[in-house]
């Protein structure tokens, strides 16, 4: 959450720094603000309530040429958004900007009687403590180090001082920063995203570290001061991956990019020849594979949904293997306890998301073997797992997740295959989920061709409805939840996922006339018990739209009938139908698709 910029070099700051904003603006867009500071010691500071574009404003009026700068794009945790609560915080000469939370800010507060505090954020204390170490006698750096040796919380920091242009002070603990390397120029971003055009090369900085970052390049050190030798890495990502490339939202650019990145996903790991799944870099041997008995899969949100869908199909392919499936923000503060000989999937998008990296050191602590399911490179999750795979979906810039979900619960699923290879399993739908993880990039291309104007005329039909629940049995359970998710995250319909079964046992009390509904229904064992549900519903004055690969009678005021070769995996290709209605309802409510309120992409703080 919130998103960080900084440049020192040779080139005007301020262009960097609103480009960079602009990039990172998915990570929060409630305020935002920048400083440069002048070769005379003289800052400018701007900032500004609302979207990049409300600070960009302001630039014409206050253009410098000052070569060194911060920035911030701020996701509101202590205080309302406001251009006081903007970030960069200043406190004397030291200017500060800050992702994550500082926990024990009340208690520090309390110390600073020399400062006036005009606003209701933790970063300010923060900057007024730096401020506090920092004289005539003190390098910046060594303030900062004095600082966070007194803070309890997690951070992501960027300072500058008007006392010296020469400069600016990194540090993390908890929230990513990466500092890029150029000619003479030195980036700070935390995010990938922001550095690209500018730089390929970049120093990911790990938990407990402090970069002085000038000019003429970088030095580390901990907070005891001590010097640290620099890894300097390739940026994987391009240009291409970060922009629409035509389409009105990157939302449904991403929807429909899932064909080309599921085709990434399973490249050089399915072999349809010969029924076979081998993913790199678990570091397993197969007879540690063979050996798992339990399987525990953590998340958060839509990364949550793809572990549910996938534990399904793991128990499925996988005979005495046992699942559960658990939500970093609650296993985190749990008593809980895994059997011997298991294994811990770790699922996140950013690879960054605090309550699953929570999760992920308390694993290791108890001596789990732990896997990450990632697709951001480089990312914290991905550096701190024993193994993993990485699945090749590309950057998502719109909030709602969409290609994630869908090459998460895959990935799993191929897991799940080489689980049962390694046992010498003869269960008879593991040459069947092999071909169909093979033919899905080509069902879900055919559904965004085929079935993109029909959705779109529907979700215009029910976007005036103030809620919505979703409904399935089975492998549609998961996915109902996430179709939940994406509705309420983007249109703001108050909407619900419930397994079918559990209808009748409270939640169809809701049903009314300001409801409609989402049936979610494969024509396989459990079309007659799915039938069942749907008649319940009926029966109350419903709205329902069914959403099916069968072509028998459905008893629903919509029927959208989606034709697909695939049985075990046909949730994906449901799936991807309901993303689109989520997509086109909100374009019908006229709501900003990529931009949610009240969210941001990287949940970096508890």
């Amino acid at each position: 959450m919130c998103g960080i910029v900084g440049c020192i070099g040779k080139k005007e700051a301020q262009p960097y720094l609103i480009s960079g904003l602009h990039r990172l603006e998915y990570r929060g867009y409630d305020s935002a603000g920048i400083v440069t500071i002048s070769n005379d010691n003289k800052a400018t500071l701007l900032r500004a309530k609302g979207k990049v574009s409300s600070l960009e404003s302001l630039i014409g009026k206050n253009t410098s040429k000052d070569t060194i700068g911060i920035g911030h794009t701020r996701w509101a945790t202590h205080g309302e958004p406001s251009e006081t609560n903007a970030h960069p915080h200043q406190s004397g000469n030291v200017y500060l900007v800050h992702n994550g939370i500082i926990e024990n800010y009340k208690e520090l507060k309390t110390s600073l009687k020399d400062h006036v505090f005009k606003s209701q954020t933790d970063t300010e204390v923060l900057a007024a403590l730096v401020n506090s170490f920092y004289n005539n006698d003190t390098e910046l750096v060594d303030a900062v180090t004095q600082a966070l040796q007194l803070v309890v919380g997690t951070y992501g920091i960027a300072v500058v001082s008007a006392r010296n242009p020469d400069e600016i002070i990194v540090a993390r603990s908890g929230s990513p920063l990466i500092i890029g390397i150029g000619d003479d120029e030195t980036y700070i971003a935390s995010d990938a995203s922001a550095l690209i055009g500018y730089t390929t090369q970049a120093i990911y900085l790990n938990d407990g570290e402090i970069a002085v970052c000038r000019r003429d390049g970088v030095k580390l050190r901990d907070l005891a001061a001590q010097p640290i030798s620099a890894q300097v890495e390739t940026i994987e990502i391009d240009m291409q991956a970060i922009q629409k490339q035509g389409y009105d939202h990157f939302l449904l650019k991403e929807i429909c990019e899932q064909p080309v990145t599921l085709r990434s996903t399973l490249s050089g790991r399915v072999n349809v020849e010969d029924e076979l799944v081998k993913l790199g870099g678990l570091n397993l041997t197969v007879e540690e594979i063979r050996d798992i008995e339990h399987v525990t899969i953590i998340g958060c949100g839509t990364a949550y949904y793809a572990g549910l869908l996938g534990s399904y199909y793991l128990e499925q392919l996988v005979d005495g293997l046992t699942v559960d499936v658990a939500m970093a923000s609650e296993l985190r503060y749990r008593s809980f306890h895994l059997p011997k000989k298991t294994v811990a999937l770790v699922i996140s998008q950013s690879g960054e998301t605090a309550d699953t990296l929570a999760c992920l050191r308390e694993l290791k602590r108890r001596g789990v073997k732990t896997l990450g399911i990632i697709i951001a490179v480089g990312s914290t999750i991905a550096r701190e797992v024993d193994g993993g795979v990485y699945v090749h979906a590309g950057p998502e810039i719109s909030v709602a997740s969409t290609k994630a979900f869908t090459s998460q619960a895959v990935t799993i699923t191929m897991f799940g295959v080489q689980i049962a290879q390694a046992k010498g399993s003869g269960a008879k739908d593991v040459a069947k989920f092999i071909k169909e993880l093979d033919q899905l990039p080509n069902e879900i291309e055919a559904v965004i061709n085929n079935y993109k104007d029909r959705i779109a005329d529907l979700a215009k039909r029910y976007a005036h409805y103030e809620h919505a629940i979703f409904f399935g049995r089975d492998t549609l359970y998961p996915v109902a939840l996430e179709g939940a998710l994406k509705l309420k995250e983007i249109s703001y319909i108050q909407a619900e996922g419930f397994a079918a079964g559990e209808l009748k046992h409270g939640p169809i009390a809701l049903v009314d006339d300001t409801f409609f509904e989402v049936a979610l229904i494969l024509d396989n064992w459990l079309f007659d018990k799915s039938l069942s549900g749907l008649a319940e519903v009926n029966a109350r004055g419903g709205h329902i739209i069914a959403i099916t690969n069968s072509k028998k009678q459905i008893d629903a005021e919509e029927v959208l009938v989606i034709d697909t070769k695939l049985d075990l995996l046909a949730p994906l290709v449901l799936n991807v139908a309901q993303q689109l209605f989520a997509y086109y309802v909100t374009v019908a409510k006229g709501f900003d698709v990529d931009q949610p309120r009240n969210l941001a992409k990287s949940v970096t703080v508890e």
